[in-house]
């Protein structure tokens, strides 16, 4: 007999970094989930050395005796656009200074690597969604730099 879905639970965890901790300890607890299997599962799921640093967006379905089952999305697009320019938070005044610059060529890699989570047909729509993001982001985009300025009090980025 199939399980039976009582709820799902929706976080964005630094990769390789789960501990029973908030956020991850009282949203599990509500669901009833066991926490420390959690962690365990999902440290060892995003342990990878590409996802180091980086914040993992994950999916948590609980059924009704208490198990769960969980997946793993890409991190946000603008995390990767940080890590790409190198910088550690954004600009405070996006439409005004900018604070780093990425190629188009990484702006594509970006795009691949956000391909499943996106909605988009192909990697040239997978760009253009990447791209259409640059005015909350306060991008200006050059021949073959893009300049970036976004926000992080706007966006829900840490300073």
């Amino acid at each position: 007999m199939a399980k039976k879905a009582t709820g799902s639970v929706k976080l964005q965890i630094a990769a390789d970094k789960a501990t029973p901790a908030p956020p991850v300890g009282p949203a599990l607890g509500q669901a009833q989930v066991n926490i420390m299997e959690f962690c365990k599962q999902f440290n060892a799921r995003t342990s990878q050395k590409e996802l180091e640093g980086l914040t993992v967006p994950v999916v948590i379905t609980v059924y009704s005796d208490r198990t769960f089952t969980f997946i793993t999305k890409t991190p946000p697009a603008s995390i990767l656009l940080k890590r790409a320019a190198g910088i550690a938070k954004g600009s405070g005044a996006p439409n005004k200074d900018k604070v780093g610059k990425v190629t188009l060529k990484q702006v594509e890699e970006i795009a691949k690597q956000k391909m499943p989570d996106l909605n988009a047909a192909s990697v040239d729509a997978a760009i253009k969604s990447v791209r259409g993001r640059r005015g909350r982001w306060g991008l200006k985009w050059w021949d073959k730099i893009v300049d970036i300025g976004f926000c992080h009090k706007h966006h829900g980025l840490s300073e």
